[in-house]
């Protein structure tokens, strides 16, 4: 018995030092190697205000600010710190209810501790700012924070220069290492985002020291771990924002695109979608809820349809399907074909718009008339040239002609989610036709007048009429010249944009050819109305063909003739033929820019246009039918196979929308059949249509 309670002692013993031993490792662990509470106290010492820069200035081609920094405010919380505030107060001055007040100090709370601040409420606006600063003294906790935002002097752009978006948990872990942290803001879209790096400067850092009760005391350490913020550097354009408000005011109601190119330079003059917005909305306290507006409006604002609209090019591919004629050696300028109001050689016609005889007795005349059948004929000829083994041979040929002139190809220009339009590829008509030896040029004839599955994007014919006005030579599309203080690093941003493009082999007698035809399409064909006296404009019109409405009205150009310091492309959708509507804003655009005013007859002219409202009736009523009743009525009459949904997830966090990721329509009634991200959370609710 004794030998067992002895036994049983030195256990106890045992354990109670191995308790002690392990008390002894972890306190010298603790004083001597762990960082983790001296890191705590320090913090519970000292406060880190964060010094957001100004970001860099956009500026365009004469040095005008395009866009500019103002401060606004953010209401940042420690929620650990906030005892004793007076809460109704404080909600009373943000507007909000204590519900809405628990609910966002519980999400400070699990986004980033108790102890870190947060984001209460960002960018409050003047007035709640100056409630809040003369009261901040009841709210212990919270604190007003700088923040640098947007602001747009002249009301325009905001398609290319895009708009700024805080950042999420994905964001983050996409840009790890860059120095962002949650709170902050970046640039989402456009120009603002393709140069994030050099528009966002460097944050800056300030320590404060804080007694027992939490309140700032004055530098912690004199200074000695502060960091300053260094600004943004700005970027210099080619645009012209006073073209660019010419651009969107004629675009006011309309649906569309406007891209006018500096052809020596391939520098953006301006490019405008329709409809747009006032990018000022997007800057401020009322962001969130303007951004879901625009989600839900039908005709898509947010949209650039410059880069991301697709469109049959109609007759404006005329010009180029004469260039690959003409160096196939398939044609010479005097080449002429006996049209009498259409195609008949294929079996289905292809009806022209003149009948009278000799209107193609030429190329020069069968551009400046327009004549389909003209057209028709020389692909035919380029398609089934003898010199290659099959039709899809030829095929390829051409195929490759479009992707050297930009078709069917991104054009690499400095704006991020540009599509490529459409040049289908051999296998698309095998799989229509069953195999290669069972299609010819006959199935795919419409392509000769820029139809079939063929789609461009205005930027491409824009850069389409850079290249002809060029003769053959070209530089990459781009917005940015140069940047302020140019780094070894810049190269990858401007490198690209300097380099001289040659397309083929084309001569330029080939080029004079199409060139003197497009300028009779001025003088006397399809375009007369565009002239603008002591200019030489060669243009082309064209009415591409759209199932679901009235055909889309679009117009390329670019003038002088001799000295060419404009090439343009507008593309207005369901407002019919290409000098109706088309024609006439690109003509206007092309004067305001070669001799920087317009003559004093034809302002009346800008005003009836502005004024026009070319939106058709059923995209602007279904964002007033809120009934879902009512919705699935007008979806049948309209024909539709869904209910488009809009509801806005923006403010619950629950995804990022990007509008110009979204998948895009070929022809503009399809607005009504939305396709985007947004319908992935909200699917839309079949519905049987009526026999």
């Amino acid at each position: 018995m004794p030998v067992y309670n002895q036994s049983r002692s030195r256990i106890i013993q045992v354990i109670f030092l191995g308790v002690f031993l392990i008390i002894i490792i972890q306190l010298m662990n603790l004083q001597l190697f762990s960082s983790d509470f001296k890191i705590m106290a320090e913090n519970n010492a000292r406060y880190r205000k964060v010094i957001y820069p100004n970001r860099g200035i956009i500026y365009d081609r004469k040095h005008r600010a395009i866009l500019e920094n103002t401060i606004m405010y953010d209401l940042i919380v420690t929620p650990a710190e906030t005892k004793g505030i007076d809460t109704s107060l404080l909600c009373n001055i943000l507007g909000i209810d204590s519900a809405e007040y628990r609910k966002k100090m519980i999400t400070a709370i699990i986004k980033n501790s108790s102890y870190k601040p947060s984001v209460f409420a960002p960018l409050v606006s003047p007035e709640v700012y100056a409630r809040l600063n003369e009261n901040m003294y009841k709210f212990p906790g919270f604190l007003l924070l700088e923040r640098p935002i947007r602001t747009y002097p002249y009301h325009v752009a905001a398609n290319y220069l895009g708009y700024l978006g805080e950042v999420d948990s994905g964001f983050l872990r996409r840009h790890d290492g860059d120095g962002y942290e949650p709170g902050d803001y970046a640039g989402m879209t456009g120009l603002e985002r393709s140069y994030e790096k050099v528009l966002m400067g460097q944050r800056g850092i300030q320590y404060f020291i804080r007694d027992n009760r939490s309140r700032l005391q004055g530098s912690y350490e004199n200074g000695k771990y502060d960091t300053v913020a260094v600004a943004g550097r700005n970027l210099y354009t080619s645009t012209d924002v006073e073209l660019q408000q010419l651009a969107e005011k004629l675009f006011k109601n309309k649906i569309g695109s406007v891209v006018a190119l500096d052809p020596k330079t391939g520098g953006v003059l301006a490019m405008a979608t329709g409809p747009s917005y006032d990018p000022n909305i997007l800057s401020g306290a009322a962001r969130r809820s303007n951004f879901g507006k625009l989600i839900m409006d039908t005709a898509r604002p947010l949209l650039n349809r410059a880069i991301k609209g697709q469109y049959p090019p109609g007759s404006t591919f005329k010009p180029m399907g004469a260039l690959i004629a003409l160096d196939e050696g398939l044609i010479t300028p005097s080449y002429g074909y006996p049209c009498y109001g259409g195609y008949y050689a294929c079996g289905k016609v292809v009806k022209c718009t003149h009948s009278d005889p000799g209107h193609a007795s030429s190329l020069r005349l069968a551009l400046a008339n327009s004549c389909n059948s003209y057209f028709c004929q020389i692909f035919r000829m380029v398609i089934d040239n003898p010199k290659y083994k099959s039709t899809a041979q030829g095929y390829l040929v051409w195929k490759k002609y479009m992707n050297d002139f930009g078709m069917g190809i991104r054009s690499g220009i400095d704006l991020p989610s540009e599509d490529k339009g459409n040049i289908p590829d051999t296998a698309q008509y095998n799989r229509d036709f069953g195999g290669f030896a069972r299609w010819n040029s006959c199935n795919i004839l419409t392509l000769g007048i820029g139809q079939d599955r063929m789609l461009v994007t205005p930027l491409q014919l824009a850069n389409l009429m850079a290249i002809i006005a060029n003769k053959g030579s070209y530089y990459t599309p781009h917005f940015v010249d140069s940047i302020e203080n140019q780094q070894p690093g810049d190269s990858i941003f401007l490198n690209k944009y300097k380099i001289k493009h040659t397309v083929t082999h084309i001569s330029d007698s080939d080029y004079n050819a199409v060139q003197l035809g497009m300028l009779d399409v001025t003088e006397f064909g399809t375009a007369t109305n565009v002239q603008i006296p002591g200019v030489e404009i060669c243009a082309k019109t064209g009415t591409a063909q759209n199932p679901h409405g009235k055909n889309h009205s679009i117009f390329v150009a670019f003038a002088p003739r001799q000295n060419p310091k404009i090439a343009i492309a507008v593309v207005v959708e369901n407002a019919g033929y290409g000098a109706t509507w088309a024609a006439p804003i690109a003509s206007l655009m092309m004067e305001k820019y070669i001799n920087d005013t317009i003559a004093k007859n034809r302002l009346s002219e800008v005003e009836r246009i502005s004024k026009a409202d070319l939106i058709p009736a059923e995209i602007k009523h279904w964002y007033y039918v809120k009934d879902s009743i009512k919705q699935e009525k007008l979806a049948r009459q309209l024909n539709l196979d869904t209910v488009p949904v809009f509801q806005n997830n923006v403010d619950n966090k629950k995804t990022t929308f990007d509008p110009e990721a979204e998948p895009n329509r070929k022809d503009s009634n399809d607005s009504a059949k939305i396709k985007n991200k947004q319908e992935m959370i909200n699917p839309p609710k079949k519905i049987n249509k009526r026999p």
